[in-house]
């Protein structure tokens, strides 16, 4: 094939900038100390991605099972994972002393851009900084019971009842930056500021059925079924006082088990009970028999919600009650001298 070596060499350097212009700039580089990719694997980094779970928790004694551990998230601290990380980049003293000069303009950078680390593809950025990060760190069954957990943090006491949900744009939400298991029983979490109030909740994706587990007289856990009318699904009031439903510990049935097989329910001995008790003959339906429907509608479990926060009406001493004095416990559980 013959060709123009002139015509070539004039059209090379006009077709190399004609493609050079045509690649995206994307506008979150506009006016940049570094590069997006550069300044989103910043920000993980500042939200503790890739950390050691050992530098978050220096002893598994500090969370043991079934605990839960509130902390705040010390900017100096990871101001300096940033400079470390970056320092990895210099080799003389002129490489260093220029990126000090930028740490200033890089921080504020990575102020903006940790509150849409999160955000959804598409919608509008949000703007402001991360002035302050707190989060709490969980191990529980309940997550890995329950993968789906779902955070909410509030600004403010929401006071709606607890079958509310709350929309992504509610402003009293406050945004998540991190939300993450660690470990199958370990949920990482970290919010943008300080929440006055959490929950923490089930996922509502599924039917769930079952009793409430309450700790038993003698040690272990034990079940109790409290009975709902199957007309207005409300709760019903079985020992005749003024307190129905799970918060009155009194009300309510023991769960019967089968003889010989411990777990499996049985169930003919419910709808005995349910027959035997004037409030849940009629209402529950047992007087003609349980049919399964029946059966189902009590045992359907909503989704639990745990809430956390400061509630300033509960007085200190209704929520701390000492059970055992300590000079009794100090006298069986210590011994001195070297005895």
């Amino acid at each position: 094939m013959r060709y123009d070596k002139v015509a070539v060499a004039k059209a090379m350097p006009l077709t190399y900038a004609v493609h050079a212009s045509a690649q995206p700039v994307l506008a979150d580089d506009l006016d940049s100390t570094i590069p997006a990719s550069l300044r989103s694997w910043l920000v993980r980094l500042r939200l503790l991605e890739g950390v050691p779970f050992a530098n978050l928790v220096a002893d598994t004694e500090l969370l043991p099972a079934e605990s839960m551990r509130w902390f705040y998230l010390d900017r100096r601290w990871t101001d300096a994972l940033v400079q470390g990380a970056l320092s990895v980049g210099t080799v003389n003293s002129d490489d260093r002393t220029h990126l000090a000069a930028q740490y200033d303009a890089i921080r504020d950078e990575l102020d903006s851009e940790e509150r849409n680390h999160r955000r959804p593809e598409g919608s509008a950025r949000f703007g402001g900084k991360v002035d302050a990060v707190s989060g709490f760190i969980l191990r529980s069954e309940a997550v890995s019971g329950w993968p789906g957990l779902h955070v909410r943090a509030f600004s403010v006491d929401p006071a709606e009842s607890d079958d509310a949900t709350y929309l992504e744009t509610d402003p009293r939400r406050m945004r998540l930056l991190r939300l993450e298991r660690l470990a199958p029983a370990v949920l990482f979490c970290l919010f943008d500021g300080i929440p006055k109030v959490v929950h923490v909740e089930e996922p509502r994706q599924g039917v769930q059925f079952g009793f409430h587990m309450r700790p038993a007289a003698g040690g272990g856990v034990a079940a109790r079924l409290f009975p709902r009318d199957k007309n207005t699904f409300g709760y019903l009031n079985v020992d005749g006082d003024a307190i129905t439903g799970p918060e009155d510990r009194d009300d309510g049935f023991d769960v019967p088990f089968r003889v010989g097989s411990p777990g499996v329910v049985d169930i003919q001995r419910i709808e005995e009970m349910f027959k035997a008790n004037a409030a849940t003959r009629n209402a529950t339906g047992a007087v003609d028999g349980l049919d399964a429907a029946e059966y189902a509608l009590q045992l359907i479990r909503f989704p639990y919600r745990q809430v956390f926060g400061a509630d300033e009406s509960i007085k200190l001493l209704d929520a701390f009650r000492a059970t055992i004095a300590y000079s009794t416990y100090a006298s069986t559980a210590f011994t001195f001298g070297g005895n």
